[in-house]
C-alpha cells in the first residue's frame, strides 16, 4: 500500500485482505467476544480489572494471528480508528454469517 487510504470504504477491502486466512479471523472474532464479554462483566460487576482484560484479550488475539498466521503488520499501527470499526464490522458479519460476501467481494477466498 503506497498512498495512505481516504475512506472507510476503502479501507475495508484493504482489511480483508490483512485477515485472508481463516485462522486470522477466528482469532479476531474470538478475541473480540472475549473482549466483549469481559467488557459487559466489568461493567456489571464493577471490576475495572475485567474492563483492562477486555482491551488485552481483543489486541493480544488479534495480534497474534498477525504475528504468527498472517505476517504482516496490524493495520491498528496505520489505521487505528478504522482498524477498531473494521473488527467490529467484521466481528458482525462473522456472527451472522455474511463475512464470506465480504470477503468474496474484495476477492478474498473464504
Amino acid at each position: 500500500m503506497s498512498e495512505p487510504l481516504q475512506t472507510f470504504a476503502e479501507f475495508w477491502p484493504f482489511y480483508l485482505g490483512e485477515h485472508s486466512r481463516p485462522a486470522t479471523r477466528a482469532l479476531h472474532v474470538g478475541g473480540s467476544t472475549a473482549a466483549l464479554v469481559c467488557g459487559a462483566l466489568a461493567i456489571a460487576l464493577r471490576a475495572p480489572s475485567l474492563a483492562a482484560a477486555a482491551v488485552v484479550l481483543g489486541y493480544a488475539c488479534a495480534w497474534i494471528g498477525h504475528a504468527f498466521i498472517e505476517h504482516n503488520r496490524p493495520a491498528t499501527f496505520r489505521y487505528p480508528l478504522w482498524s477498531f470499526m473494521a473488527d467490529w464490522k467484521m466481528w458482525g458479519y462473522a456472527v451472522t454469517g455474511r463475512l464470506g460476501g465480504e470477503l468474496r467481494n474484495a476477492g478474498i477466498p473464504a
